[in-house]
């Protein structure tokens, strides 16, 4: 079995597909306008490439890849295409001059998807590379189910797409079915039998695609392919804001703005009809929300306590948020009742938690602004009430 040595590269560049395989995702389509307000969003953070779309979909995809394409400022924009010769013609209306061709590699999709063999895919490859470089493309070469392939194929036919003319060679893990030392061990053995620089391309049907993708640049990935807010089939790919900061606390050199991701997570989320989960990573809501006494009074004391700083609110353009609930201490109880401008004695805070608690448990959130007035008033009431008595 082959063992690598870590390698933590410097730098490596982030290849986003939101409007290709993100919108794949089922139920997820894009307008026109939706799609420049992404490519658009994707230039800003600092993506190095932004695949487009299938310019095989027809001529309108082709005038919408055409009219984005001349939007983008910085990233370079790519035109995917299957392994045929009617793909790349359309490619070449978009006046794309980046395309990438997908070629299935293992022989369950050779055989079962195309009933064609590896020589075929050979063939095809060294075919249809020649024939985008001769027309002035830069081409990327992507090895579909690669994680169910046989190495010594890949080898040959990352030799062979070379020899073509090739720029890249693309590992993609469609069914998503490698977890991260499986992710590791591939890139690292493939990386010394191919000479093209590699391309990581995670599917997340085990949750593991940001994991796989990280590992897949120590082991010398110079390429990570992701989408926004993790889109694509099935359970998605790689998310792009959870690399590019999984990134940057490894002091890996991504080009991003990650200042820019709250906004271009938005961005998607709206466009995709796929709300953030309150606590996804990053971007989500509740991301940088603490609700813990133990936490709340910790953090209040000294922030890096339950705030590191590679991973801290501000770096993200975000703000900590301390949420009242169930499990709401007094240290942050006082904080919330004189930031409202409300009393926070001792004992007020006493008679205020179990009406927390009871509200927590009945909501399954945080207490807004406007519920905590009502609580405390209810809580000043029973102080009074418990004054006259005695």
């Amino acid at each position: 079995m082959y063992h690598a040595p870590l390698c933590t590269p410097n730098a490596v560049a982030l290849c986003d597909t939101t409007l290709r395989d993100g919108e794949q995702t089922a139920g997820v389509a894009f307008s026109f306008h939706e799609k420049r307000a992404i490519a658009r969003a994707l230039d800003v953070a600092g993506v190095a490439e932004v695949e487009l779309g299938i310019p095989a979909m027809g001529y309108d995809e082709v005038a919408e890849i055409r009219a984005l394409a001349q939007d983008l400022t910085c990233a370079v924009p790519v035109a995917w295409c299957r392994l045929r010769m009617t793909d790349l013609d359309m490619a070449l209306k978009t006046g794309v001059r980046r395309v990438h061709f997908a070629v299935p590699s293992s022989d369950r999709q050779l055989s079962g998807k195309l009933r064609q063999d590896r020589d075929w895919a050979l063939r095809e490859t060294a075919a249809l590379v020649f024939c985008a470089t001769q027309a002035g493309l830069s081409v990327s070469v992507g090895a579909e189910d690669a994680s169910r392939a046989d190495p010594t194929f890949l080898a040959k036919l990352a030799a062979v797409a070379k020899a073509a003319g090739a720029i890249r060679f693309r590992i993609a893990d469609t069914l998503g079915v490698l977890d991260p030392m499986g992710a590791y061990r591939l890139v690292a053995e493939l990386s010394t039998r191919i000479s093209l620089p590699l391309e990581i391309h995670a599917h997340n049907d085990f949750g593991m695609a940001t994991a796989n993708t990280m590992m897949a640049a120590h082991a010398g990935a110079t390429h990570l392919s992701v989408t926004v807010n993790g889109l694509g089939e099935r359970a998605g790919n790689a998310a792009l804001e959870e690399v590019a900061a999984a990134l940057a606390a490894n002091d890996i050199h991504t080009g991003i703005d990650l200042r820019a991701l709250p906004a271009l997570s938005q961005t998607v989320a709206r466009a995709s009809g796929r709300p953030l989960p309150a606590s996804k990573p990053i971007t989500g809501p509740l991301a940088f929300a603490h609700e813990a006494g133990i936490h709340v009074d910790a953090l209040l004391k000294q922030a890096d306590t339950y705030e590191d700083e590679r991973c801290a609110p501000g770096r993200f353009g975000r703000e900590r948020q301390i949420v009242l609930g169930k499990h709401s201490g007094l240290a942050g109880l006082r904080v919330a009742l004189e930031a409202a401008g409300l009393p926070s004695g001792d004992d007020l805070i006493s008679r205020l938690k179990p009406l927390l608690r009871a509200h927590a448990t009945r909501t399954k959130r945080p207490l807004a602004p406007e519920e905590l007035a009502r609580l405390a008033t209810r809580a000043s009431r029973s102080a009074m009430m418990a004054g006259g008595q005695s």
